[in-house]
């Protein structure tokens, strides 16, 4: 190798509040060196997702970042040393690199890439951004044409795909986000039919506009106050994908929590599921197949948020955080 340095990202302290610049530094260290069933990895774009966020708050599906250790987070990497078979110089995998320029991982950790351009894409459309979107809303969902879904956090990376398959699938789509320049991109660029601004602070006025004749799936990335104002909108029988809690991640969660639940699951009959990607991986091919069909045939538009620097990283989760990504947000390295 042609350097010796490796840069990387601490969580110095976790945030009682809002994230901030202040609760990460920057160090260098020795590039490390990977032992018998790893490989060394030159990391080329991070993930950023709300997830990162929770993280911090306490062990979720993984294990909580404990302060003054390397900030975590997924990544398309290259492997550049291996001493583990299956995988050689110049492969490209995913999997949990962390914020840093290189890094030593297991190969079991690992899940090996096809070498698609733009790598981006791995990350995007055809990483865990896209394959959420797909597993949550077409198993745990189960739309049918004709009806109509509605999805949170809409222009994001998540929702903006999930937006797109339930038009493919003959729906109607109505979008929740932020802002009016957001909401008129749902509607005018990827097609949405229509798309509410919770920023206005009347989203379950605005929401039974958009649908009049109630919901048949909700599409759940933020929990909170926008859950609640789908709940007693929901047909009888509706599905609710429950993928995460935007809302609670950086702020104090609503007092009351999402008021009607029970209730208004039971009188309705509702079908409300969370899941988390992974538990679909063995499916992950024909996911990826079908995918590849729906950009080829311009039937789904890709949108992706690429900064530049790891040391930009921090600032680039925090504006997330904030809402000012559309489409899928990572960091080139």
């Amino acid at each position: 190798m042609s350097t010796t340095i490796n840069r990387q990202i601490l969580l110095i302290e976790k945030p009682s509040g809002k994230l901030g610049p202040e609760h990460f530094r920057m160090v260098e260290g020795a590039v490390p060196e990977p032992k018998d069933g790893e490989v060394l990895l030159r990391v080329r774009y991070i993930s950023l997702d709300a997830a990162n966020r929770a993280w911090m708050q306490g062990a979720t599906y993984r294990a909580a970042v404990e302060t003054n250790s390397v900030m975590a987070g997924g990544a398309v990497a290259e492997v550049v040393a291996s001493k583990a078979p299956g995988l050689a110089v110049g492969d490209i995998v995913f999997g949990d690199t962390g914020w840093q320029d290189y890094a030593a991982v297991p190969a079991r950790h690992l899940a090996k890439l096809p070498k698609i351009e733009p790598l981006t894409h791995l990350l995007s459309i055809y990483g865990v951004a896209g394959l959420t979107a797909y597993f949550g809303l077409l198993e745990i969902g189960k739309p049918k044409a004709g009806e109509t879904v509605v999805v949170s956090a809409a222009a994001g990376s998540v929702g903006s795909i999930v937006g797109q398959i339930a038009k493919i699938k003959g729906c109607r789509v109505v979008g929740i986000a932020g802002g009016k320049d957001k909401c008129s991109w749902l509607t005018s660029e990827l097609g949405f039919d229509a798309a509410v601004d919770y920023k206005d602070g009347a989203v379950f006025k605005a929401l039974k506009a958009a649908a009049p004749d109630g919901i048949d799936v909700y599409f759940d990335n933020v929990g909170g106050d926008i859950l609640e104002a789908c709940l007693p909108q929901m047909k009888n029988y509706g599905r609710i994908a429950c993928c995460g809690a935007v809302s609670q991640y950086d702020q104090a969660p609503s007092a009351h929590g999402p008021r009607g639940v029970p209730g208004l699951i039971v009188v309705k009959r509702l079908v409300m599921q969370g899941f988390i990607v992974t538990d679909f991986m063995g499916r992950r091919d024909q996911a990826v197949a079908d995918l590849q069909g729906w950009v080829a045939a311009g039937k789904l538009k890709v949108q992706e948020d690429v900064i530049d620097g790891l040391e930009n990283t921090p600032k680039a989760l925090i504006g997330l955080l904030a809402g000012e990504n559309r489409g899928k947000r990572m960091v080139r390295v």
